[in-house]
């Protein structure tokens, strides 16, 4: 049984035919966090019908099992539980898709955001004020506890960037803590990336200035439990999403960073080559080979590490996976080639035929790897 309709209930909130708002919090090692993420929104919702939805990408700490815990006292508490899946912007739409409620906020589980701006949030957009309310750290009034001066201009560089490369007009669209009407985010969810962490970049770039959004100023508190889950990919993350929504989603994130991926390993075999034919005398074809070794290495640890990070291999798998990648980097190398002389048959320029072959030989490797290195389990 549905534990959300149990009959019965001795809250009559409960009984209701639905909540209001819907309060998604995606989750990832916050065991210590969601009981008191939860109290806070018991406390500040009082006169709001609501339900909160922790997606929880399988934390090992077992904060699914807490959560499933809380859910057994009030029904208004929902666990989505995900199996082979990372990253905060597909926890984001998968919440806020499995919700019920007209309106949708979302916020972290690490007790840094101020959930008491949730009713003002929640006034404007049931009052048709906005579309989309943002709780904004660069706007009159903000206030912060807990944010270091390393991630206070990572997350400004990279706002400006966003602000002037996409054209989003809000102040912060790297915020993780906003409210959006569920109807008009079911209408850009097709959109959407499933990758990487700026979910409300994502949306307000792909909305084209058709959002009305509204910023309101909140205290960015400090984290009382865990760690951060940014860390220094996030960065080749957030490139990856702008050059998506500067082709118009033409080509995806996941395709973006794996020939970024590629771009670094172009490096890794020049450098690998270089170094063996000057430092160790080595004949070309033996220093060619050893090039294209290391970058293959270093093209499948990254792409495990970021491209596919939602989908990270370990264990035996690891290594089961490099020898698939060595396999499909080899025939995309074939294909790249093949491709270069076809080119060049037609059309004798020298830089066209490479390109061709070299975009040949990414988007074959890029098709391989996911049908056989990372596979959807």
């Amino acid at each position: 049984m549905n534990e959300a309709i149990r009959p019965g209930s001795d809250n009559p909130r409960q009984a209701q035919e639905g909540p209001e708002l819907s309060v998604i919090v995606p989750t990832f090692n916050e065991r210590d966090n969601v009981t008191v993420l939860y109290r806070r929104l018991e406390a500040t919702l009082t006169n709001v019908a609501w339900e909160v939805v922790f997606v929880d990408d399988n934390s090992p700490d077992g904060t699914w099992d807490v959560v499933r815990a809380l859910a057994q006292e009030d029904s208004r508490v929902r666990c989505i539980r995900r199996i082979g899946r990372r990253g905060l912007s597909g926890a984001c739409i998968e919440g806020i898709l499995a919700s019920s409620a007209p309106f949708v906020a979302v916020i972290d589980a690490d007790l840094q955001h101020d959930e008491t701006q949730l009713p003002k949030m929640l006034l404007l957009l049931a009052s048709d004020q906005a579309d989309l309310v943002v709780g904004s750290r660069y706007i009159e009034g903000y206030k912060s506890e807990g944010f270091n001066k390393q991630r206070a201009g990572a997350s400004a560089l990279a706002t400006e960037v966003a602000r002037k490369m996409l054209r989003v007009e809000i102040a912060d669209p790297m915020s993780g803590f906003f409210m959006i009407r569920r109807d008009r985010f079911e209408q850009l969810a097709p959109k959407l990336s499933v990758h990487g962490f700026k979910i409300l970049l994502d949306v307000v770039a792909t909305a084209h200035g058709n959002l009305r959004a509204v910023e309101i100023p909140y205290t960015f508190g400090a984290r009382q439990h865990g760690e951060s889950k940014l860390d220094s990919m996030v960065a080749l993350d957030f490139l990856g999403l702008v050059l998506a929504k500067l082709s118009n989603d033409i080509v995806s994130l996941r395709f973006i960073l794996f020939a970024m991926v590629g771009g670094i390993g172009l490096v890794v075999h020049l450098a690998t080559l270089f170094i063996a034919l000057q430092l160790f005398n080595a004949p070309f074809a033996e220093a060619q080979a050893a090039g294209a070794i290391v970058a293959m290495t270093s093209n499948f640890v990254l792409n495990n590490f970021l491209t596919y990070r939602d989908q990270r291999l370990k264990g035996f798998a690891l290594l089961r996976g490099l020898i698939a990648f060595y396999i499909v980097c080899s025939v995309g190398l074939l294909a790249n080639v093949g491709v270069a002389f076809s080119v060049y048959d037609q059309e004798p320029i020298w830089w066209l035929a490479g390109m061709a072959g070299a975009l040949m030989g990414v988007v074959w490797n890029y098709a391989m790897s996911g049908l056989f290195v990372w596979r959807k389990k």
